[in-house]
């Protein structure tokens, strides 16, 4: 399948994996790209050295295109950026901040740069700036989130209705069916990151994979909203920040029960109890650990499987009519 995602990326498929903290190493970066679609290594748990070991280690993985997240509300990401442009890295995607702030020297060194985004505001000022693409993020997916809380099915014909440059949909997308629905309301592209999450080669601790798998349907949940909105899995920290929350803590409060190392506990360590697990509504949908490339292959093929069917029933339709 071609089309403009595929065209900007030079990818096989329009599958993006979601540059996770602690789960998005150069292994499953490469072995993404190497599947056809394209992989991103998550710079959000890294220092600039280890993002520069990444790479390093990714482009000799792969010879295909990958990318690199940005989070620019990372202490790091000034930093972040100077090194992918020091490494020539081809594509970047940044998130949770202001695209102005680095689009344009990123593409002045010939980078392609994609922007997150929670609403179709935002997706106006990335193209502004000057992105390749957006991302439109839904409330669904894990880690942090837009303050809008717009779900993903809502957002892509906004986004779609505001911006001319290609969109990506991102949230609660776990399968070829979700990303045949993402791409009728007007997606060219999806990205997904709960499904790799799992895979063999992600980062992630084995205990955190697990939890994963046994998670049930309403198991995740928003909190946090004072500070920057993040879905996690429910378990002693959610319940002590949720405690928190309904009782009015303050801000400061709230960043004193969070502290620092949550994430890397629970997704890197695999503290089930105390770290911060997060991980979209679709883990309810996920029950097993596959390959990065029988992951990408099972979400491509139910989308042409289900995308043949569609053809025929049109022609089918269309016969009976004339």
């Amino acid at each position: 399948m071609q089309n403009r995602i595929t065209a900007i990326f030079n990818t096989d498929y329009p599958i993006v994996q979601a540059g996770m903290v602690w789960c998005s190493g150069w292994r499953l970066a490469a072995a993404v790209s190497n599947s056809g679609g394209l992989g991103l290594i998550g710079a959000g748990s890294m220092t600039p050295e280890l993002l520069r070991e990444h790479v390093n280690k990714c482009r000799i993985a792969t010879d295909k295109p990958f990318g690199v997240n940005i989070p620019l509300m990372n202490t790091h990401a000034e930093s972040h950026v100077n090194e992918v442009i020091n490494l020539n890295v081809p594509i970047v995607f940044t998130s949770a901040g202001n695209p102005e702030l680095y689009t344009s020297k990123l593409k002045m060194h010939g980078i392609k740069v994609v922007h997150v985004v929670s609403s179709a505001k935002f997706a106006i000022k990335a193209q502004n700036a000057g992105a390749d693409a957006v991302v439109a993020e839904g409330v669904e997916a894990g880690g942090h989130n837009g303050r809008e809380e717009t779900t993903t099915l809502c957002l892509i014909p906004l986004v779609k209705d505001a911006v001319h440059i290609p969109i990506i949909a991102a949230g609660g997308i776990c399968s070829g069916a979700g990303m045949m629905a993402a791409m009728v309301l007007g997606a060219e592209g999806v990205q997904i990151g709960t499904r790799f999450a799992v895979c063999e080669e992600s980062s992630a601790h084995e205990i955190f994979k697990q939890k994963i798998l046994s998670a049930n349907e309403g198991e995740t949940a928003l909190v946090l909203k004072k500070i920057t909105p993040v879905r996690v899995i429910k378990n002693i920290f959610y319940d002590t920040v949720k405690m928190a929350e309904d009782n009015g803590a303050s801000v400061d409060e709230l960043k004193e029960i969070l502290g620092k190392g949550r994430s890397r506990a629970g997704i890197f360590e695999g503290d089930l109890e105390s770290g911060e697990l997060e991980i979209g509504q679709c883990s309810a949908s996920v029950q097993k650990i596959l390959s990065a490339k029988d992951t990408l292959f099972e979400i491509w093929n139910e989308f042409v499987f289900i995308q043949n069917i569609i053809k025929s029933e049109w022609n089918y339709c269309n016969i009976n009519i004339q």
